[in-house]
Formats: C-alpha cells, sequence, structure tokens
C-alpha cells in the first residue's frame, strides 16, 4: 500500500508541474500567486484574489480554466446586478402546442470553474446569491435544490484601492474563501517581458493539461496526505490564540482584533498544508507547511478593532505576530500526543 500511494504521489507531483509550467506560459512572474492558486484547486477550495487593475488577475483566472479540461462561466459583477442573474431563474415558455410551463434557465454559476469578476462591485444581496454555491456545491432555486458538477471553483478578484461604487465583502462571503491571495506588483524584468508579450502578436492559448477527473483524483489524493497530531494540535493552537479573549493571544491580537479566524480557518490550515505537501510530492505535513500558507489562510477570517485600524496593524502583521508567540511543539499541560 505504501509503495503504491508513493506511486500515486509521484504521479500527482508530475501532473501539477506540467500544469504549472502550462500557466508559466501564459503568466509573467507571480509565482506565488499560481502556487497558492494552485493550492487551493487541490484542497477543494475557492479563492480571492485582491490586486491593483492591470495585473493580470483575469488573465489568471482564464489561463487555469484553459489548462483545465472544465467548464469556464464568467460573472462581471456590477451594483445593478441581482441574485438571478447569478443563480438563474424559472420562467414561463410556450411549447409548440402553445401550453405554457415554466422552465429553469441556468445561470452561469452552473459550471466548474467560475471567474467572479470585480466580486465587490455587487450589492452584499447579490454577492449572498454565491453562499450556498461556494458552501455546499449546490444551488437553490424556488424551493428546488440544484446540485452543481463537480469540480466547482470560484476565483474571485477584488481591487482594494477603488472605494466608490463598491462594497465590503461580507464577513460570512469572506469566510467562504480557503484563501485571500494577494497580487503584487511585477518586477522590472517581469514587467518588460509583459510589455514584449502583450504589444507583439497574440501567442496560442495553452493546452489543456489535466481533466475533471484528473483534478478529482488529486483532490482525493490531497485528503490522503498524512498529518500527526502534533502539526495538527499548531494547527490548532495558532488559530486559538488569535481570538482575542484567550488567555494565550499576544498582544497585538487582544490590541488589534475584535474576533479571530475560527474553526473554519483551523481546518482550511490543515487542508491547505496538505495541497502543499502535495505539491512538493511529500506524503505527510511539517510544521512549516502550517507557517507557510498561515497569511492567505487566515488574513481574511480576522476581524480588526477600532484601534487596530487606526494604528495600521494589519491582518499579516497579526498573523507575523501569533507565528512567533505560538510553539510548535505542545506545551506542557497538554495531553500527550499518540
Amino acid at each position: 500500500m505504501a509503495e503504491e500511494f508513493e506511486a500515486r504521489l509521484a504521479e500527482a507531483t508530475r501532473t501539477t508541474s506540467r500544469l504549472f509550467d502550462a500557466i508559466a506560459q501564459v503568466i509573467v512572474g507571480q509565482t506565488e500567486v499560481v502556487e497558492q492558486t494552485l493550492w487551493a484547486l487541490l484542497a477543494g477550495g475557492h479563492v480571492l484574489l485582491e490586486g491593483a487593475p492591470g495585473l493580470g488577475k483575469t488573465l489568471l483566472v482564464k489561463t487555469i480554466a484553459r489548462c483545465l479540461e472544465l467548464e469556464f462561466s464568467r460573472i462581471q459583477f456590477t451594483p445593478d446586478l441581482m441574485p438571478s442573474d447569478v443563480t438563474g431563474t424559472n420562467v414561463l415558455v410556450a411549447d409548440e402546442t402553445g401550453r405554457r410551463s415554466f422552465s429553469l434557465q441556468k445561470g452561469p454559476v452552473f459550471t466548474q470553474v467560475l471567474l467572479a469578476d470585480e466580486i465587490n462591485r455587487a450589492t452584499p444581496k447579490t454577492q449572498s446569491a454565491l453562499l450556498e454555491a461556494m458552501q455546499e456545491a449546490a444551488c437553490t432555486i424556488a424551493g428546488t435544490r440544484y446540485e452543481l458538477s463537480p469540480p466547482f471553483f470560484v476565483l474571485a478578484t477584488e481591487n482594494p484601492i477603488e472605494m466608490e461604487g463598491t462594497y465590503p465583502l461580507p464577513e460570512a462571503q469572506l469566510d467562504r474563501f480557503l484563501l485571500k491571495v494577494l497580487v503584487p506588483s511585477p518586477s522590472e524584468d517581469e514587467m518588460t517581458q509583459i510589455l514584449v508579450r502583450t504589444t507583439g502578436h497574440e501567442h496560442e492559448a495553452p493546452a489543456s493539461v489535466l481533466s475533471r477527473e484528473e483534478v478529482l483524483t488529486l483532490r482525493r489524493l490531497c485528503r490522503d496526505i498524512a498529518i500527526a497530531e502534533p502539526v495538527v494540535r499548531y494547527a490548532a493552537r495558532l488559530v486559538g490564540a488569535s481570538d482575542p479573549s484567550s488567555p494565550n493571544a499576544p498582544e497585538v491580537v487582544r490590541r488589534a482584533l475584535r474576533y479571530g479566524a475560527g474553526v473554519r480557518g483551523a481546518q482550511s490550515l490543515v487542508l491547505v498544508s496538505k495541497a502543499v505537501a502535495l505539491l512538493a510530492g511529500r506524503a505527510h505535513v511539517s510544521f512549516a507547511d502550517i507557517a507557510r500558507v498561515s497569511k492567505p489562510v487566515l488574513r481574511h477570517r480576522m476581524i480588526r478593532s477600532f484601534e487596530g485600524e487606526a494604528d495600521g496593524i494589519s491582518t499579516d502583521q497579526v498573523v507575523e505576530a501569533l507565528l512567533e508567540h505560538v510553539a510548535t511543539r505542545p506545551t506542557a499541560g497538554e495531553r500527550p500526543t499518540a
């Protein structure tokens, strides 16, 4: 069994490497962004990409969709977008005999890879239309529940610098995203390469690398990655220390936060760490994996206090403080590990 698992793991590493190379044919730089997006793909979660205009967020999502043999839809979120524009609705239609009946006109959410472009431009009411789909891979219309075809993967983008005509994402909506990935500006060399690529002749679209069944197989394999109890406890202590009311919380948490990451944050730490190990070709999760994924997993799950906002303390700074404060090994007093 161990040899079989190692063989599956090696094949998965080769497959994900081909996917990474295919994306790199289109996307210049942004290695961490691409890698973190693949973490979510393997772990079965959704991604919120935040960055200034023109950094390739939408292009990245389109490229990933082309590299996967999956259905793709795009929703351009605007203030006048309605929930039915996302989910679809029942409409009255007439057949050849003139008999009328209601027929479901499915919305763009009925897909496998969904680009929610500029998601913070829609009202909270419209944003909430995605909640059930993101959490349960299903959609309820007029009292009837419709299952979405797996794998259902939402990649949303938002622009952090525009305030007029935007709506902050509700905490419940943010918590549905497995990762919040910050898209940085390119370096001078990367900018030069972008200019060369985008001002000449168009390049061919990348070929499909992964089929639907291969994606589902990788997701199942990700769940099979082992994680020792001490490492799970480390993830639990990190999230527990993010609660300002916890006696184990560092001073910066008590001063800068109103609410910590919560249980879903701890679950996400473990799942994404398994994806990191899978991409690295390892059969187990390490303490370093938990630390590595902490920022994209936790940064959007913690709510700052007024004092934290006034002092300009970012949630990334809070995560850094947690990593310095929380020990990797269980402290004295905790029950011994198996």
